[in-house]
């Protein structure tokens, strides 16, 4: 998408981000030359303090080394760059109606797995609807108008704080859908966050900001142009989806799957054969081994007399305690 700044307070818009400019200081008429810089840390007496102060690269132009007149009453280094430098130690005061400006939001979703697209625009939403409603968590979960003042305290922030410093807010919209069910029951679910949460604990470069020129030339072919840092909440829209439709086939091999992992997959067929197929008995046969009764009693007697086995070698026969063997009397 393309671009839009307005000179005064206006809105920046690009793909899913956008942005409304809450607070400006602009700086007219720059054009390139030498002049004194603006920030009081470059406050001097002397070239020699400016001198030292050129290794800083925080300055609005390029340090010349010289201390000159910056009004009255002090001094500060030279830089050359565009001039006048700009001074942002005055604040104005923003723009409080900004919290009244609405927000409209058009999105769709495609799962292209399934064929299925979605859009936010529910069949319950016409052209009267729209005219009327902005969004709540109560009566107008599905609006897709959203005021900025709601949505900021949906966030759990202080619109004044934002609207002076800045600050980078998400709307994030949910699609969560069973497509077993209707195409209606498919529905975006809303919420709000702030996503710069840890530049609002910092005094280094705290809230959102930026800068931006317009360039012109004078009829001498000179240029010039109006600089301006905007103070802005920006607005990221965040769409993330997630669906699914029943399938045998996957299902059936999650499940076999899951009964090979555990071992139970075994044990299942087992019972499947030998109780619900009509080769049951042959199965059974293969599986499972008949012993009567006549083996079972001279398995356990064969047990019996294992001890007392060696004992038709020789009837001299000797056996030790210590190690298990045995040794054989020698005869002549």
């Amino acid at each position: 998408m393309g671009v839009i700044f307005a000179i005064n307070h206006g809105i920046w818009t690009g793909a899913s981000v956008f942005c409304i400019i809450t607070k400006l200081i602009t700086t007219e008429n720059q054009v390139q030359g030498n002049c004194p810089e603006s920030e009081m840390k470059f406050k001097c007496d002397n070239d020699a303090t400016c001198k030292r102060q050129m290794t800083k690269p925080s300055s609005n132009g390029l340090l010349t080394g010289r201390c000159v007149n910056f009004n009255a009453t002090h001094k500060t280094c030279e830089i050359k760059g565009w001039c006048p430098a700009e001074i942002d130690e005055i604040q104005p005061n923003p723009m409080m109606e900004v919290q009244n400006f609405t927000i409209f939001i058009k999105n769709s979703i495609r799962f292209p797995r399934f064929n299925f697209t979605k859009g936010n625009f529910l069949p319950n939403i016409n052209s009267s609807y729209i005219k009327q409603c902005n969004f709540d968590f109560e009566s107008n979960m599905y609006c897709p108008i959203f005021k900025v003042g709601d949505v900021i305290r949906f966030a759990q922030q202080d619109f004044t704080t934002l609207a002076k410093k800045g600050g980078v807010i998400g709307i994030k919209i949910a699609w969560v859908c069973d497509l077993d069910k209707a195409d209606d029951a498919c529905k975006p679910a809303y919420s709000f966050t702030r996503l710069d949460a840890m530049s609002e604990k910092t005094t280094v470069s705290p809230g959102y900001n930026f800068r931006y020129a317009k360039y012109f030339k004078m009829e001498n072919g000179t240029e010039y142009r109006t600089l301006l840092k905007a103070y802005a909440i920006r607005f990221d829209v965040l769409v993330n989806g997630d669906a699914g439709r029943f399938d045998m086939i996957p299902t059936l091999i999650n499940m076999v799957a899951a009964f090979t992992s555990v071992g139970v997959g075994t044990v299942l067929c087992d019972i499947i054969l030998l109780n619900f197929l009509k080769g049951a008995d042959q199965y059974k046969a293969k599986k499972f081994e008949e012993v009567s009764d006549s083996h079972i009693q001279s398995t356990a007697s064969l047990y019996r007399t294992r001890n007392h086995s060696q004992l038709s070698i020789k009837p001299d026969e000797k056996f030790s305690t210590d190690s298990g063997a045995f040794s054989i009397e020698r005869y002549s």
